[in-house]
């Protein structure tokens, strides 16, 4: 027997969850606000097609993961321009022209498996993620984030295997330089941790 849906409290049960579910991926807190409100519009609308085949909190979060590749496919049809910073940063490659590190790398010395539980650490990439052109933190959250397969980021974006290919390594590029010099720094007392 299927479980009931409860529109009433999926605000108070989920909306958490599908906000910082769309915030990991839109990197914009009115964004994401509005798609979590389509989200439960949507599903209000859907409500007697709801097959029980999945949790009511699956479900929601399936139709916010469309709302989400929504928003990306009419993102990825405005222009996106690289900022002075990011420009700067494409101008300084991180190897020479041998293929050697031109810096060596900051020696990220944090345990990987709690740096994924520390909230600080997640403030500092999201902040360096917002730092990134448009077109890049969108491919890099597709193909990352959302583990959506090149083929389908591509799809979304309306862009070529090699233009994302281009803009995955333009934002790993920058994220790296980004959290070299806010969380593994050399030096710095986070490192330490």
């Amino acid at each position: 027997m299927a479980t009931p849906l409860r529109p009433s409290e999926w605000v108070d049960e989920h909306g958490d969850l599908l906000y910082r579910y769309a915030m990991q991926r839109v990197r914009n807190s009115q964004v994401a606000e509005d798609l979590v409100q389509e989200t439960f519009v949507s599903a209000l609308a859907a409500v007697d097609r709801f097959a029980s085949a999945s949790s009511e909190r699956t479900w929601l979060v399936g139709i916010l993961r469309h709302k989400i590749m929504d928003h990306f496919r009419g993102s990825a049809r405005r222009p996106d321009t690289l900022g002075d910073e990011a420009n700067a940063a494409l101008e300084d490659p991180t190897f020479d022209k041998r293929g050697h590190w031109k810096r060596t790398p900051a020696r990220w010395s944090a345990n990987t498996d709690t740096l994924a539980e520390q909230g600080e650490f997640w403030a500092t990439f999201h902040d360096c993620l917002a730092k990134l052109p448009r077109r890049a933190a969108d491919a890099f959250c597709l193909r990352e984030l959302s583990r959506l397969d090149s083929k389908g980021v591509c799809e979304v974006l309306g862009i070529t295997a090699t233009n994302l290919w281009t803009q995955l390594h333009r934002a790993r590029l920058m994220l790296r330089q980004c959290l070299e010099e806010n969380w593994f720094g050399r030096g710095s007392a986070k490192a330490r941790k």
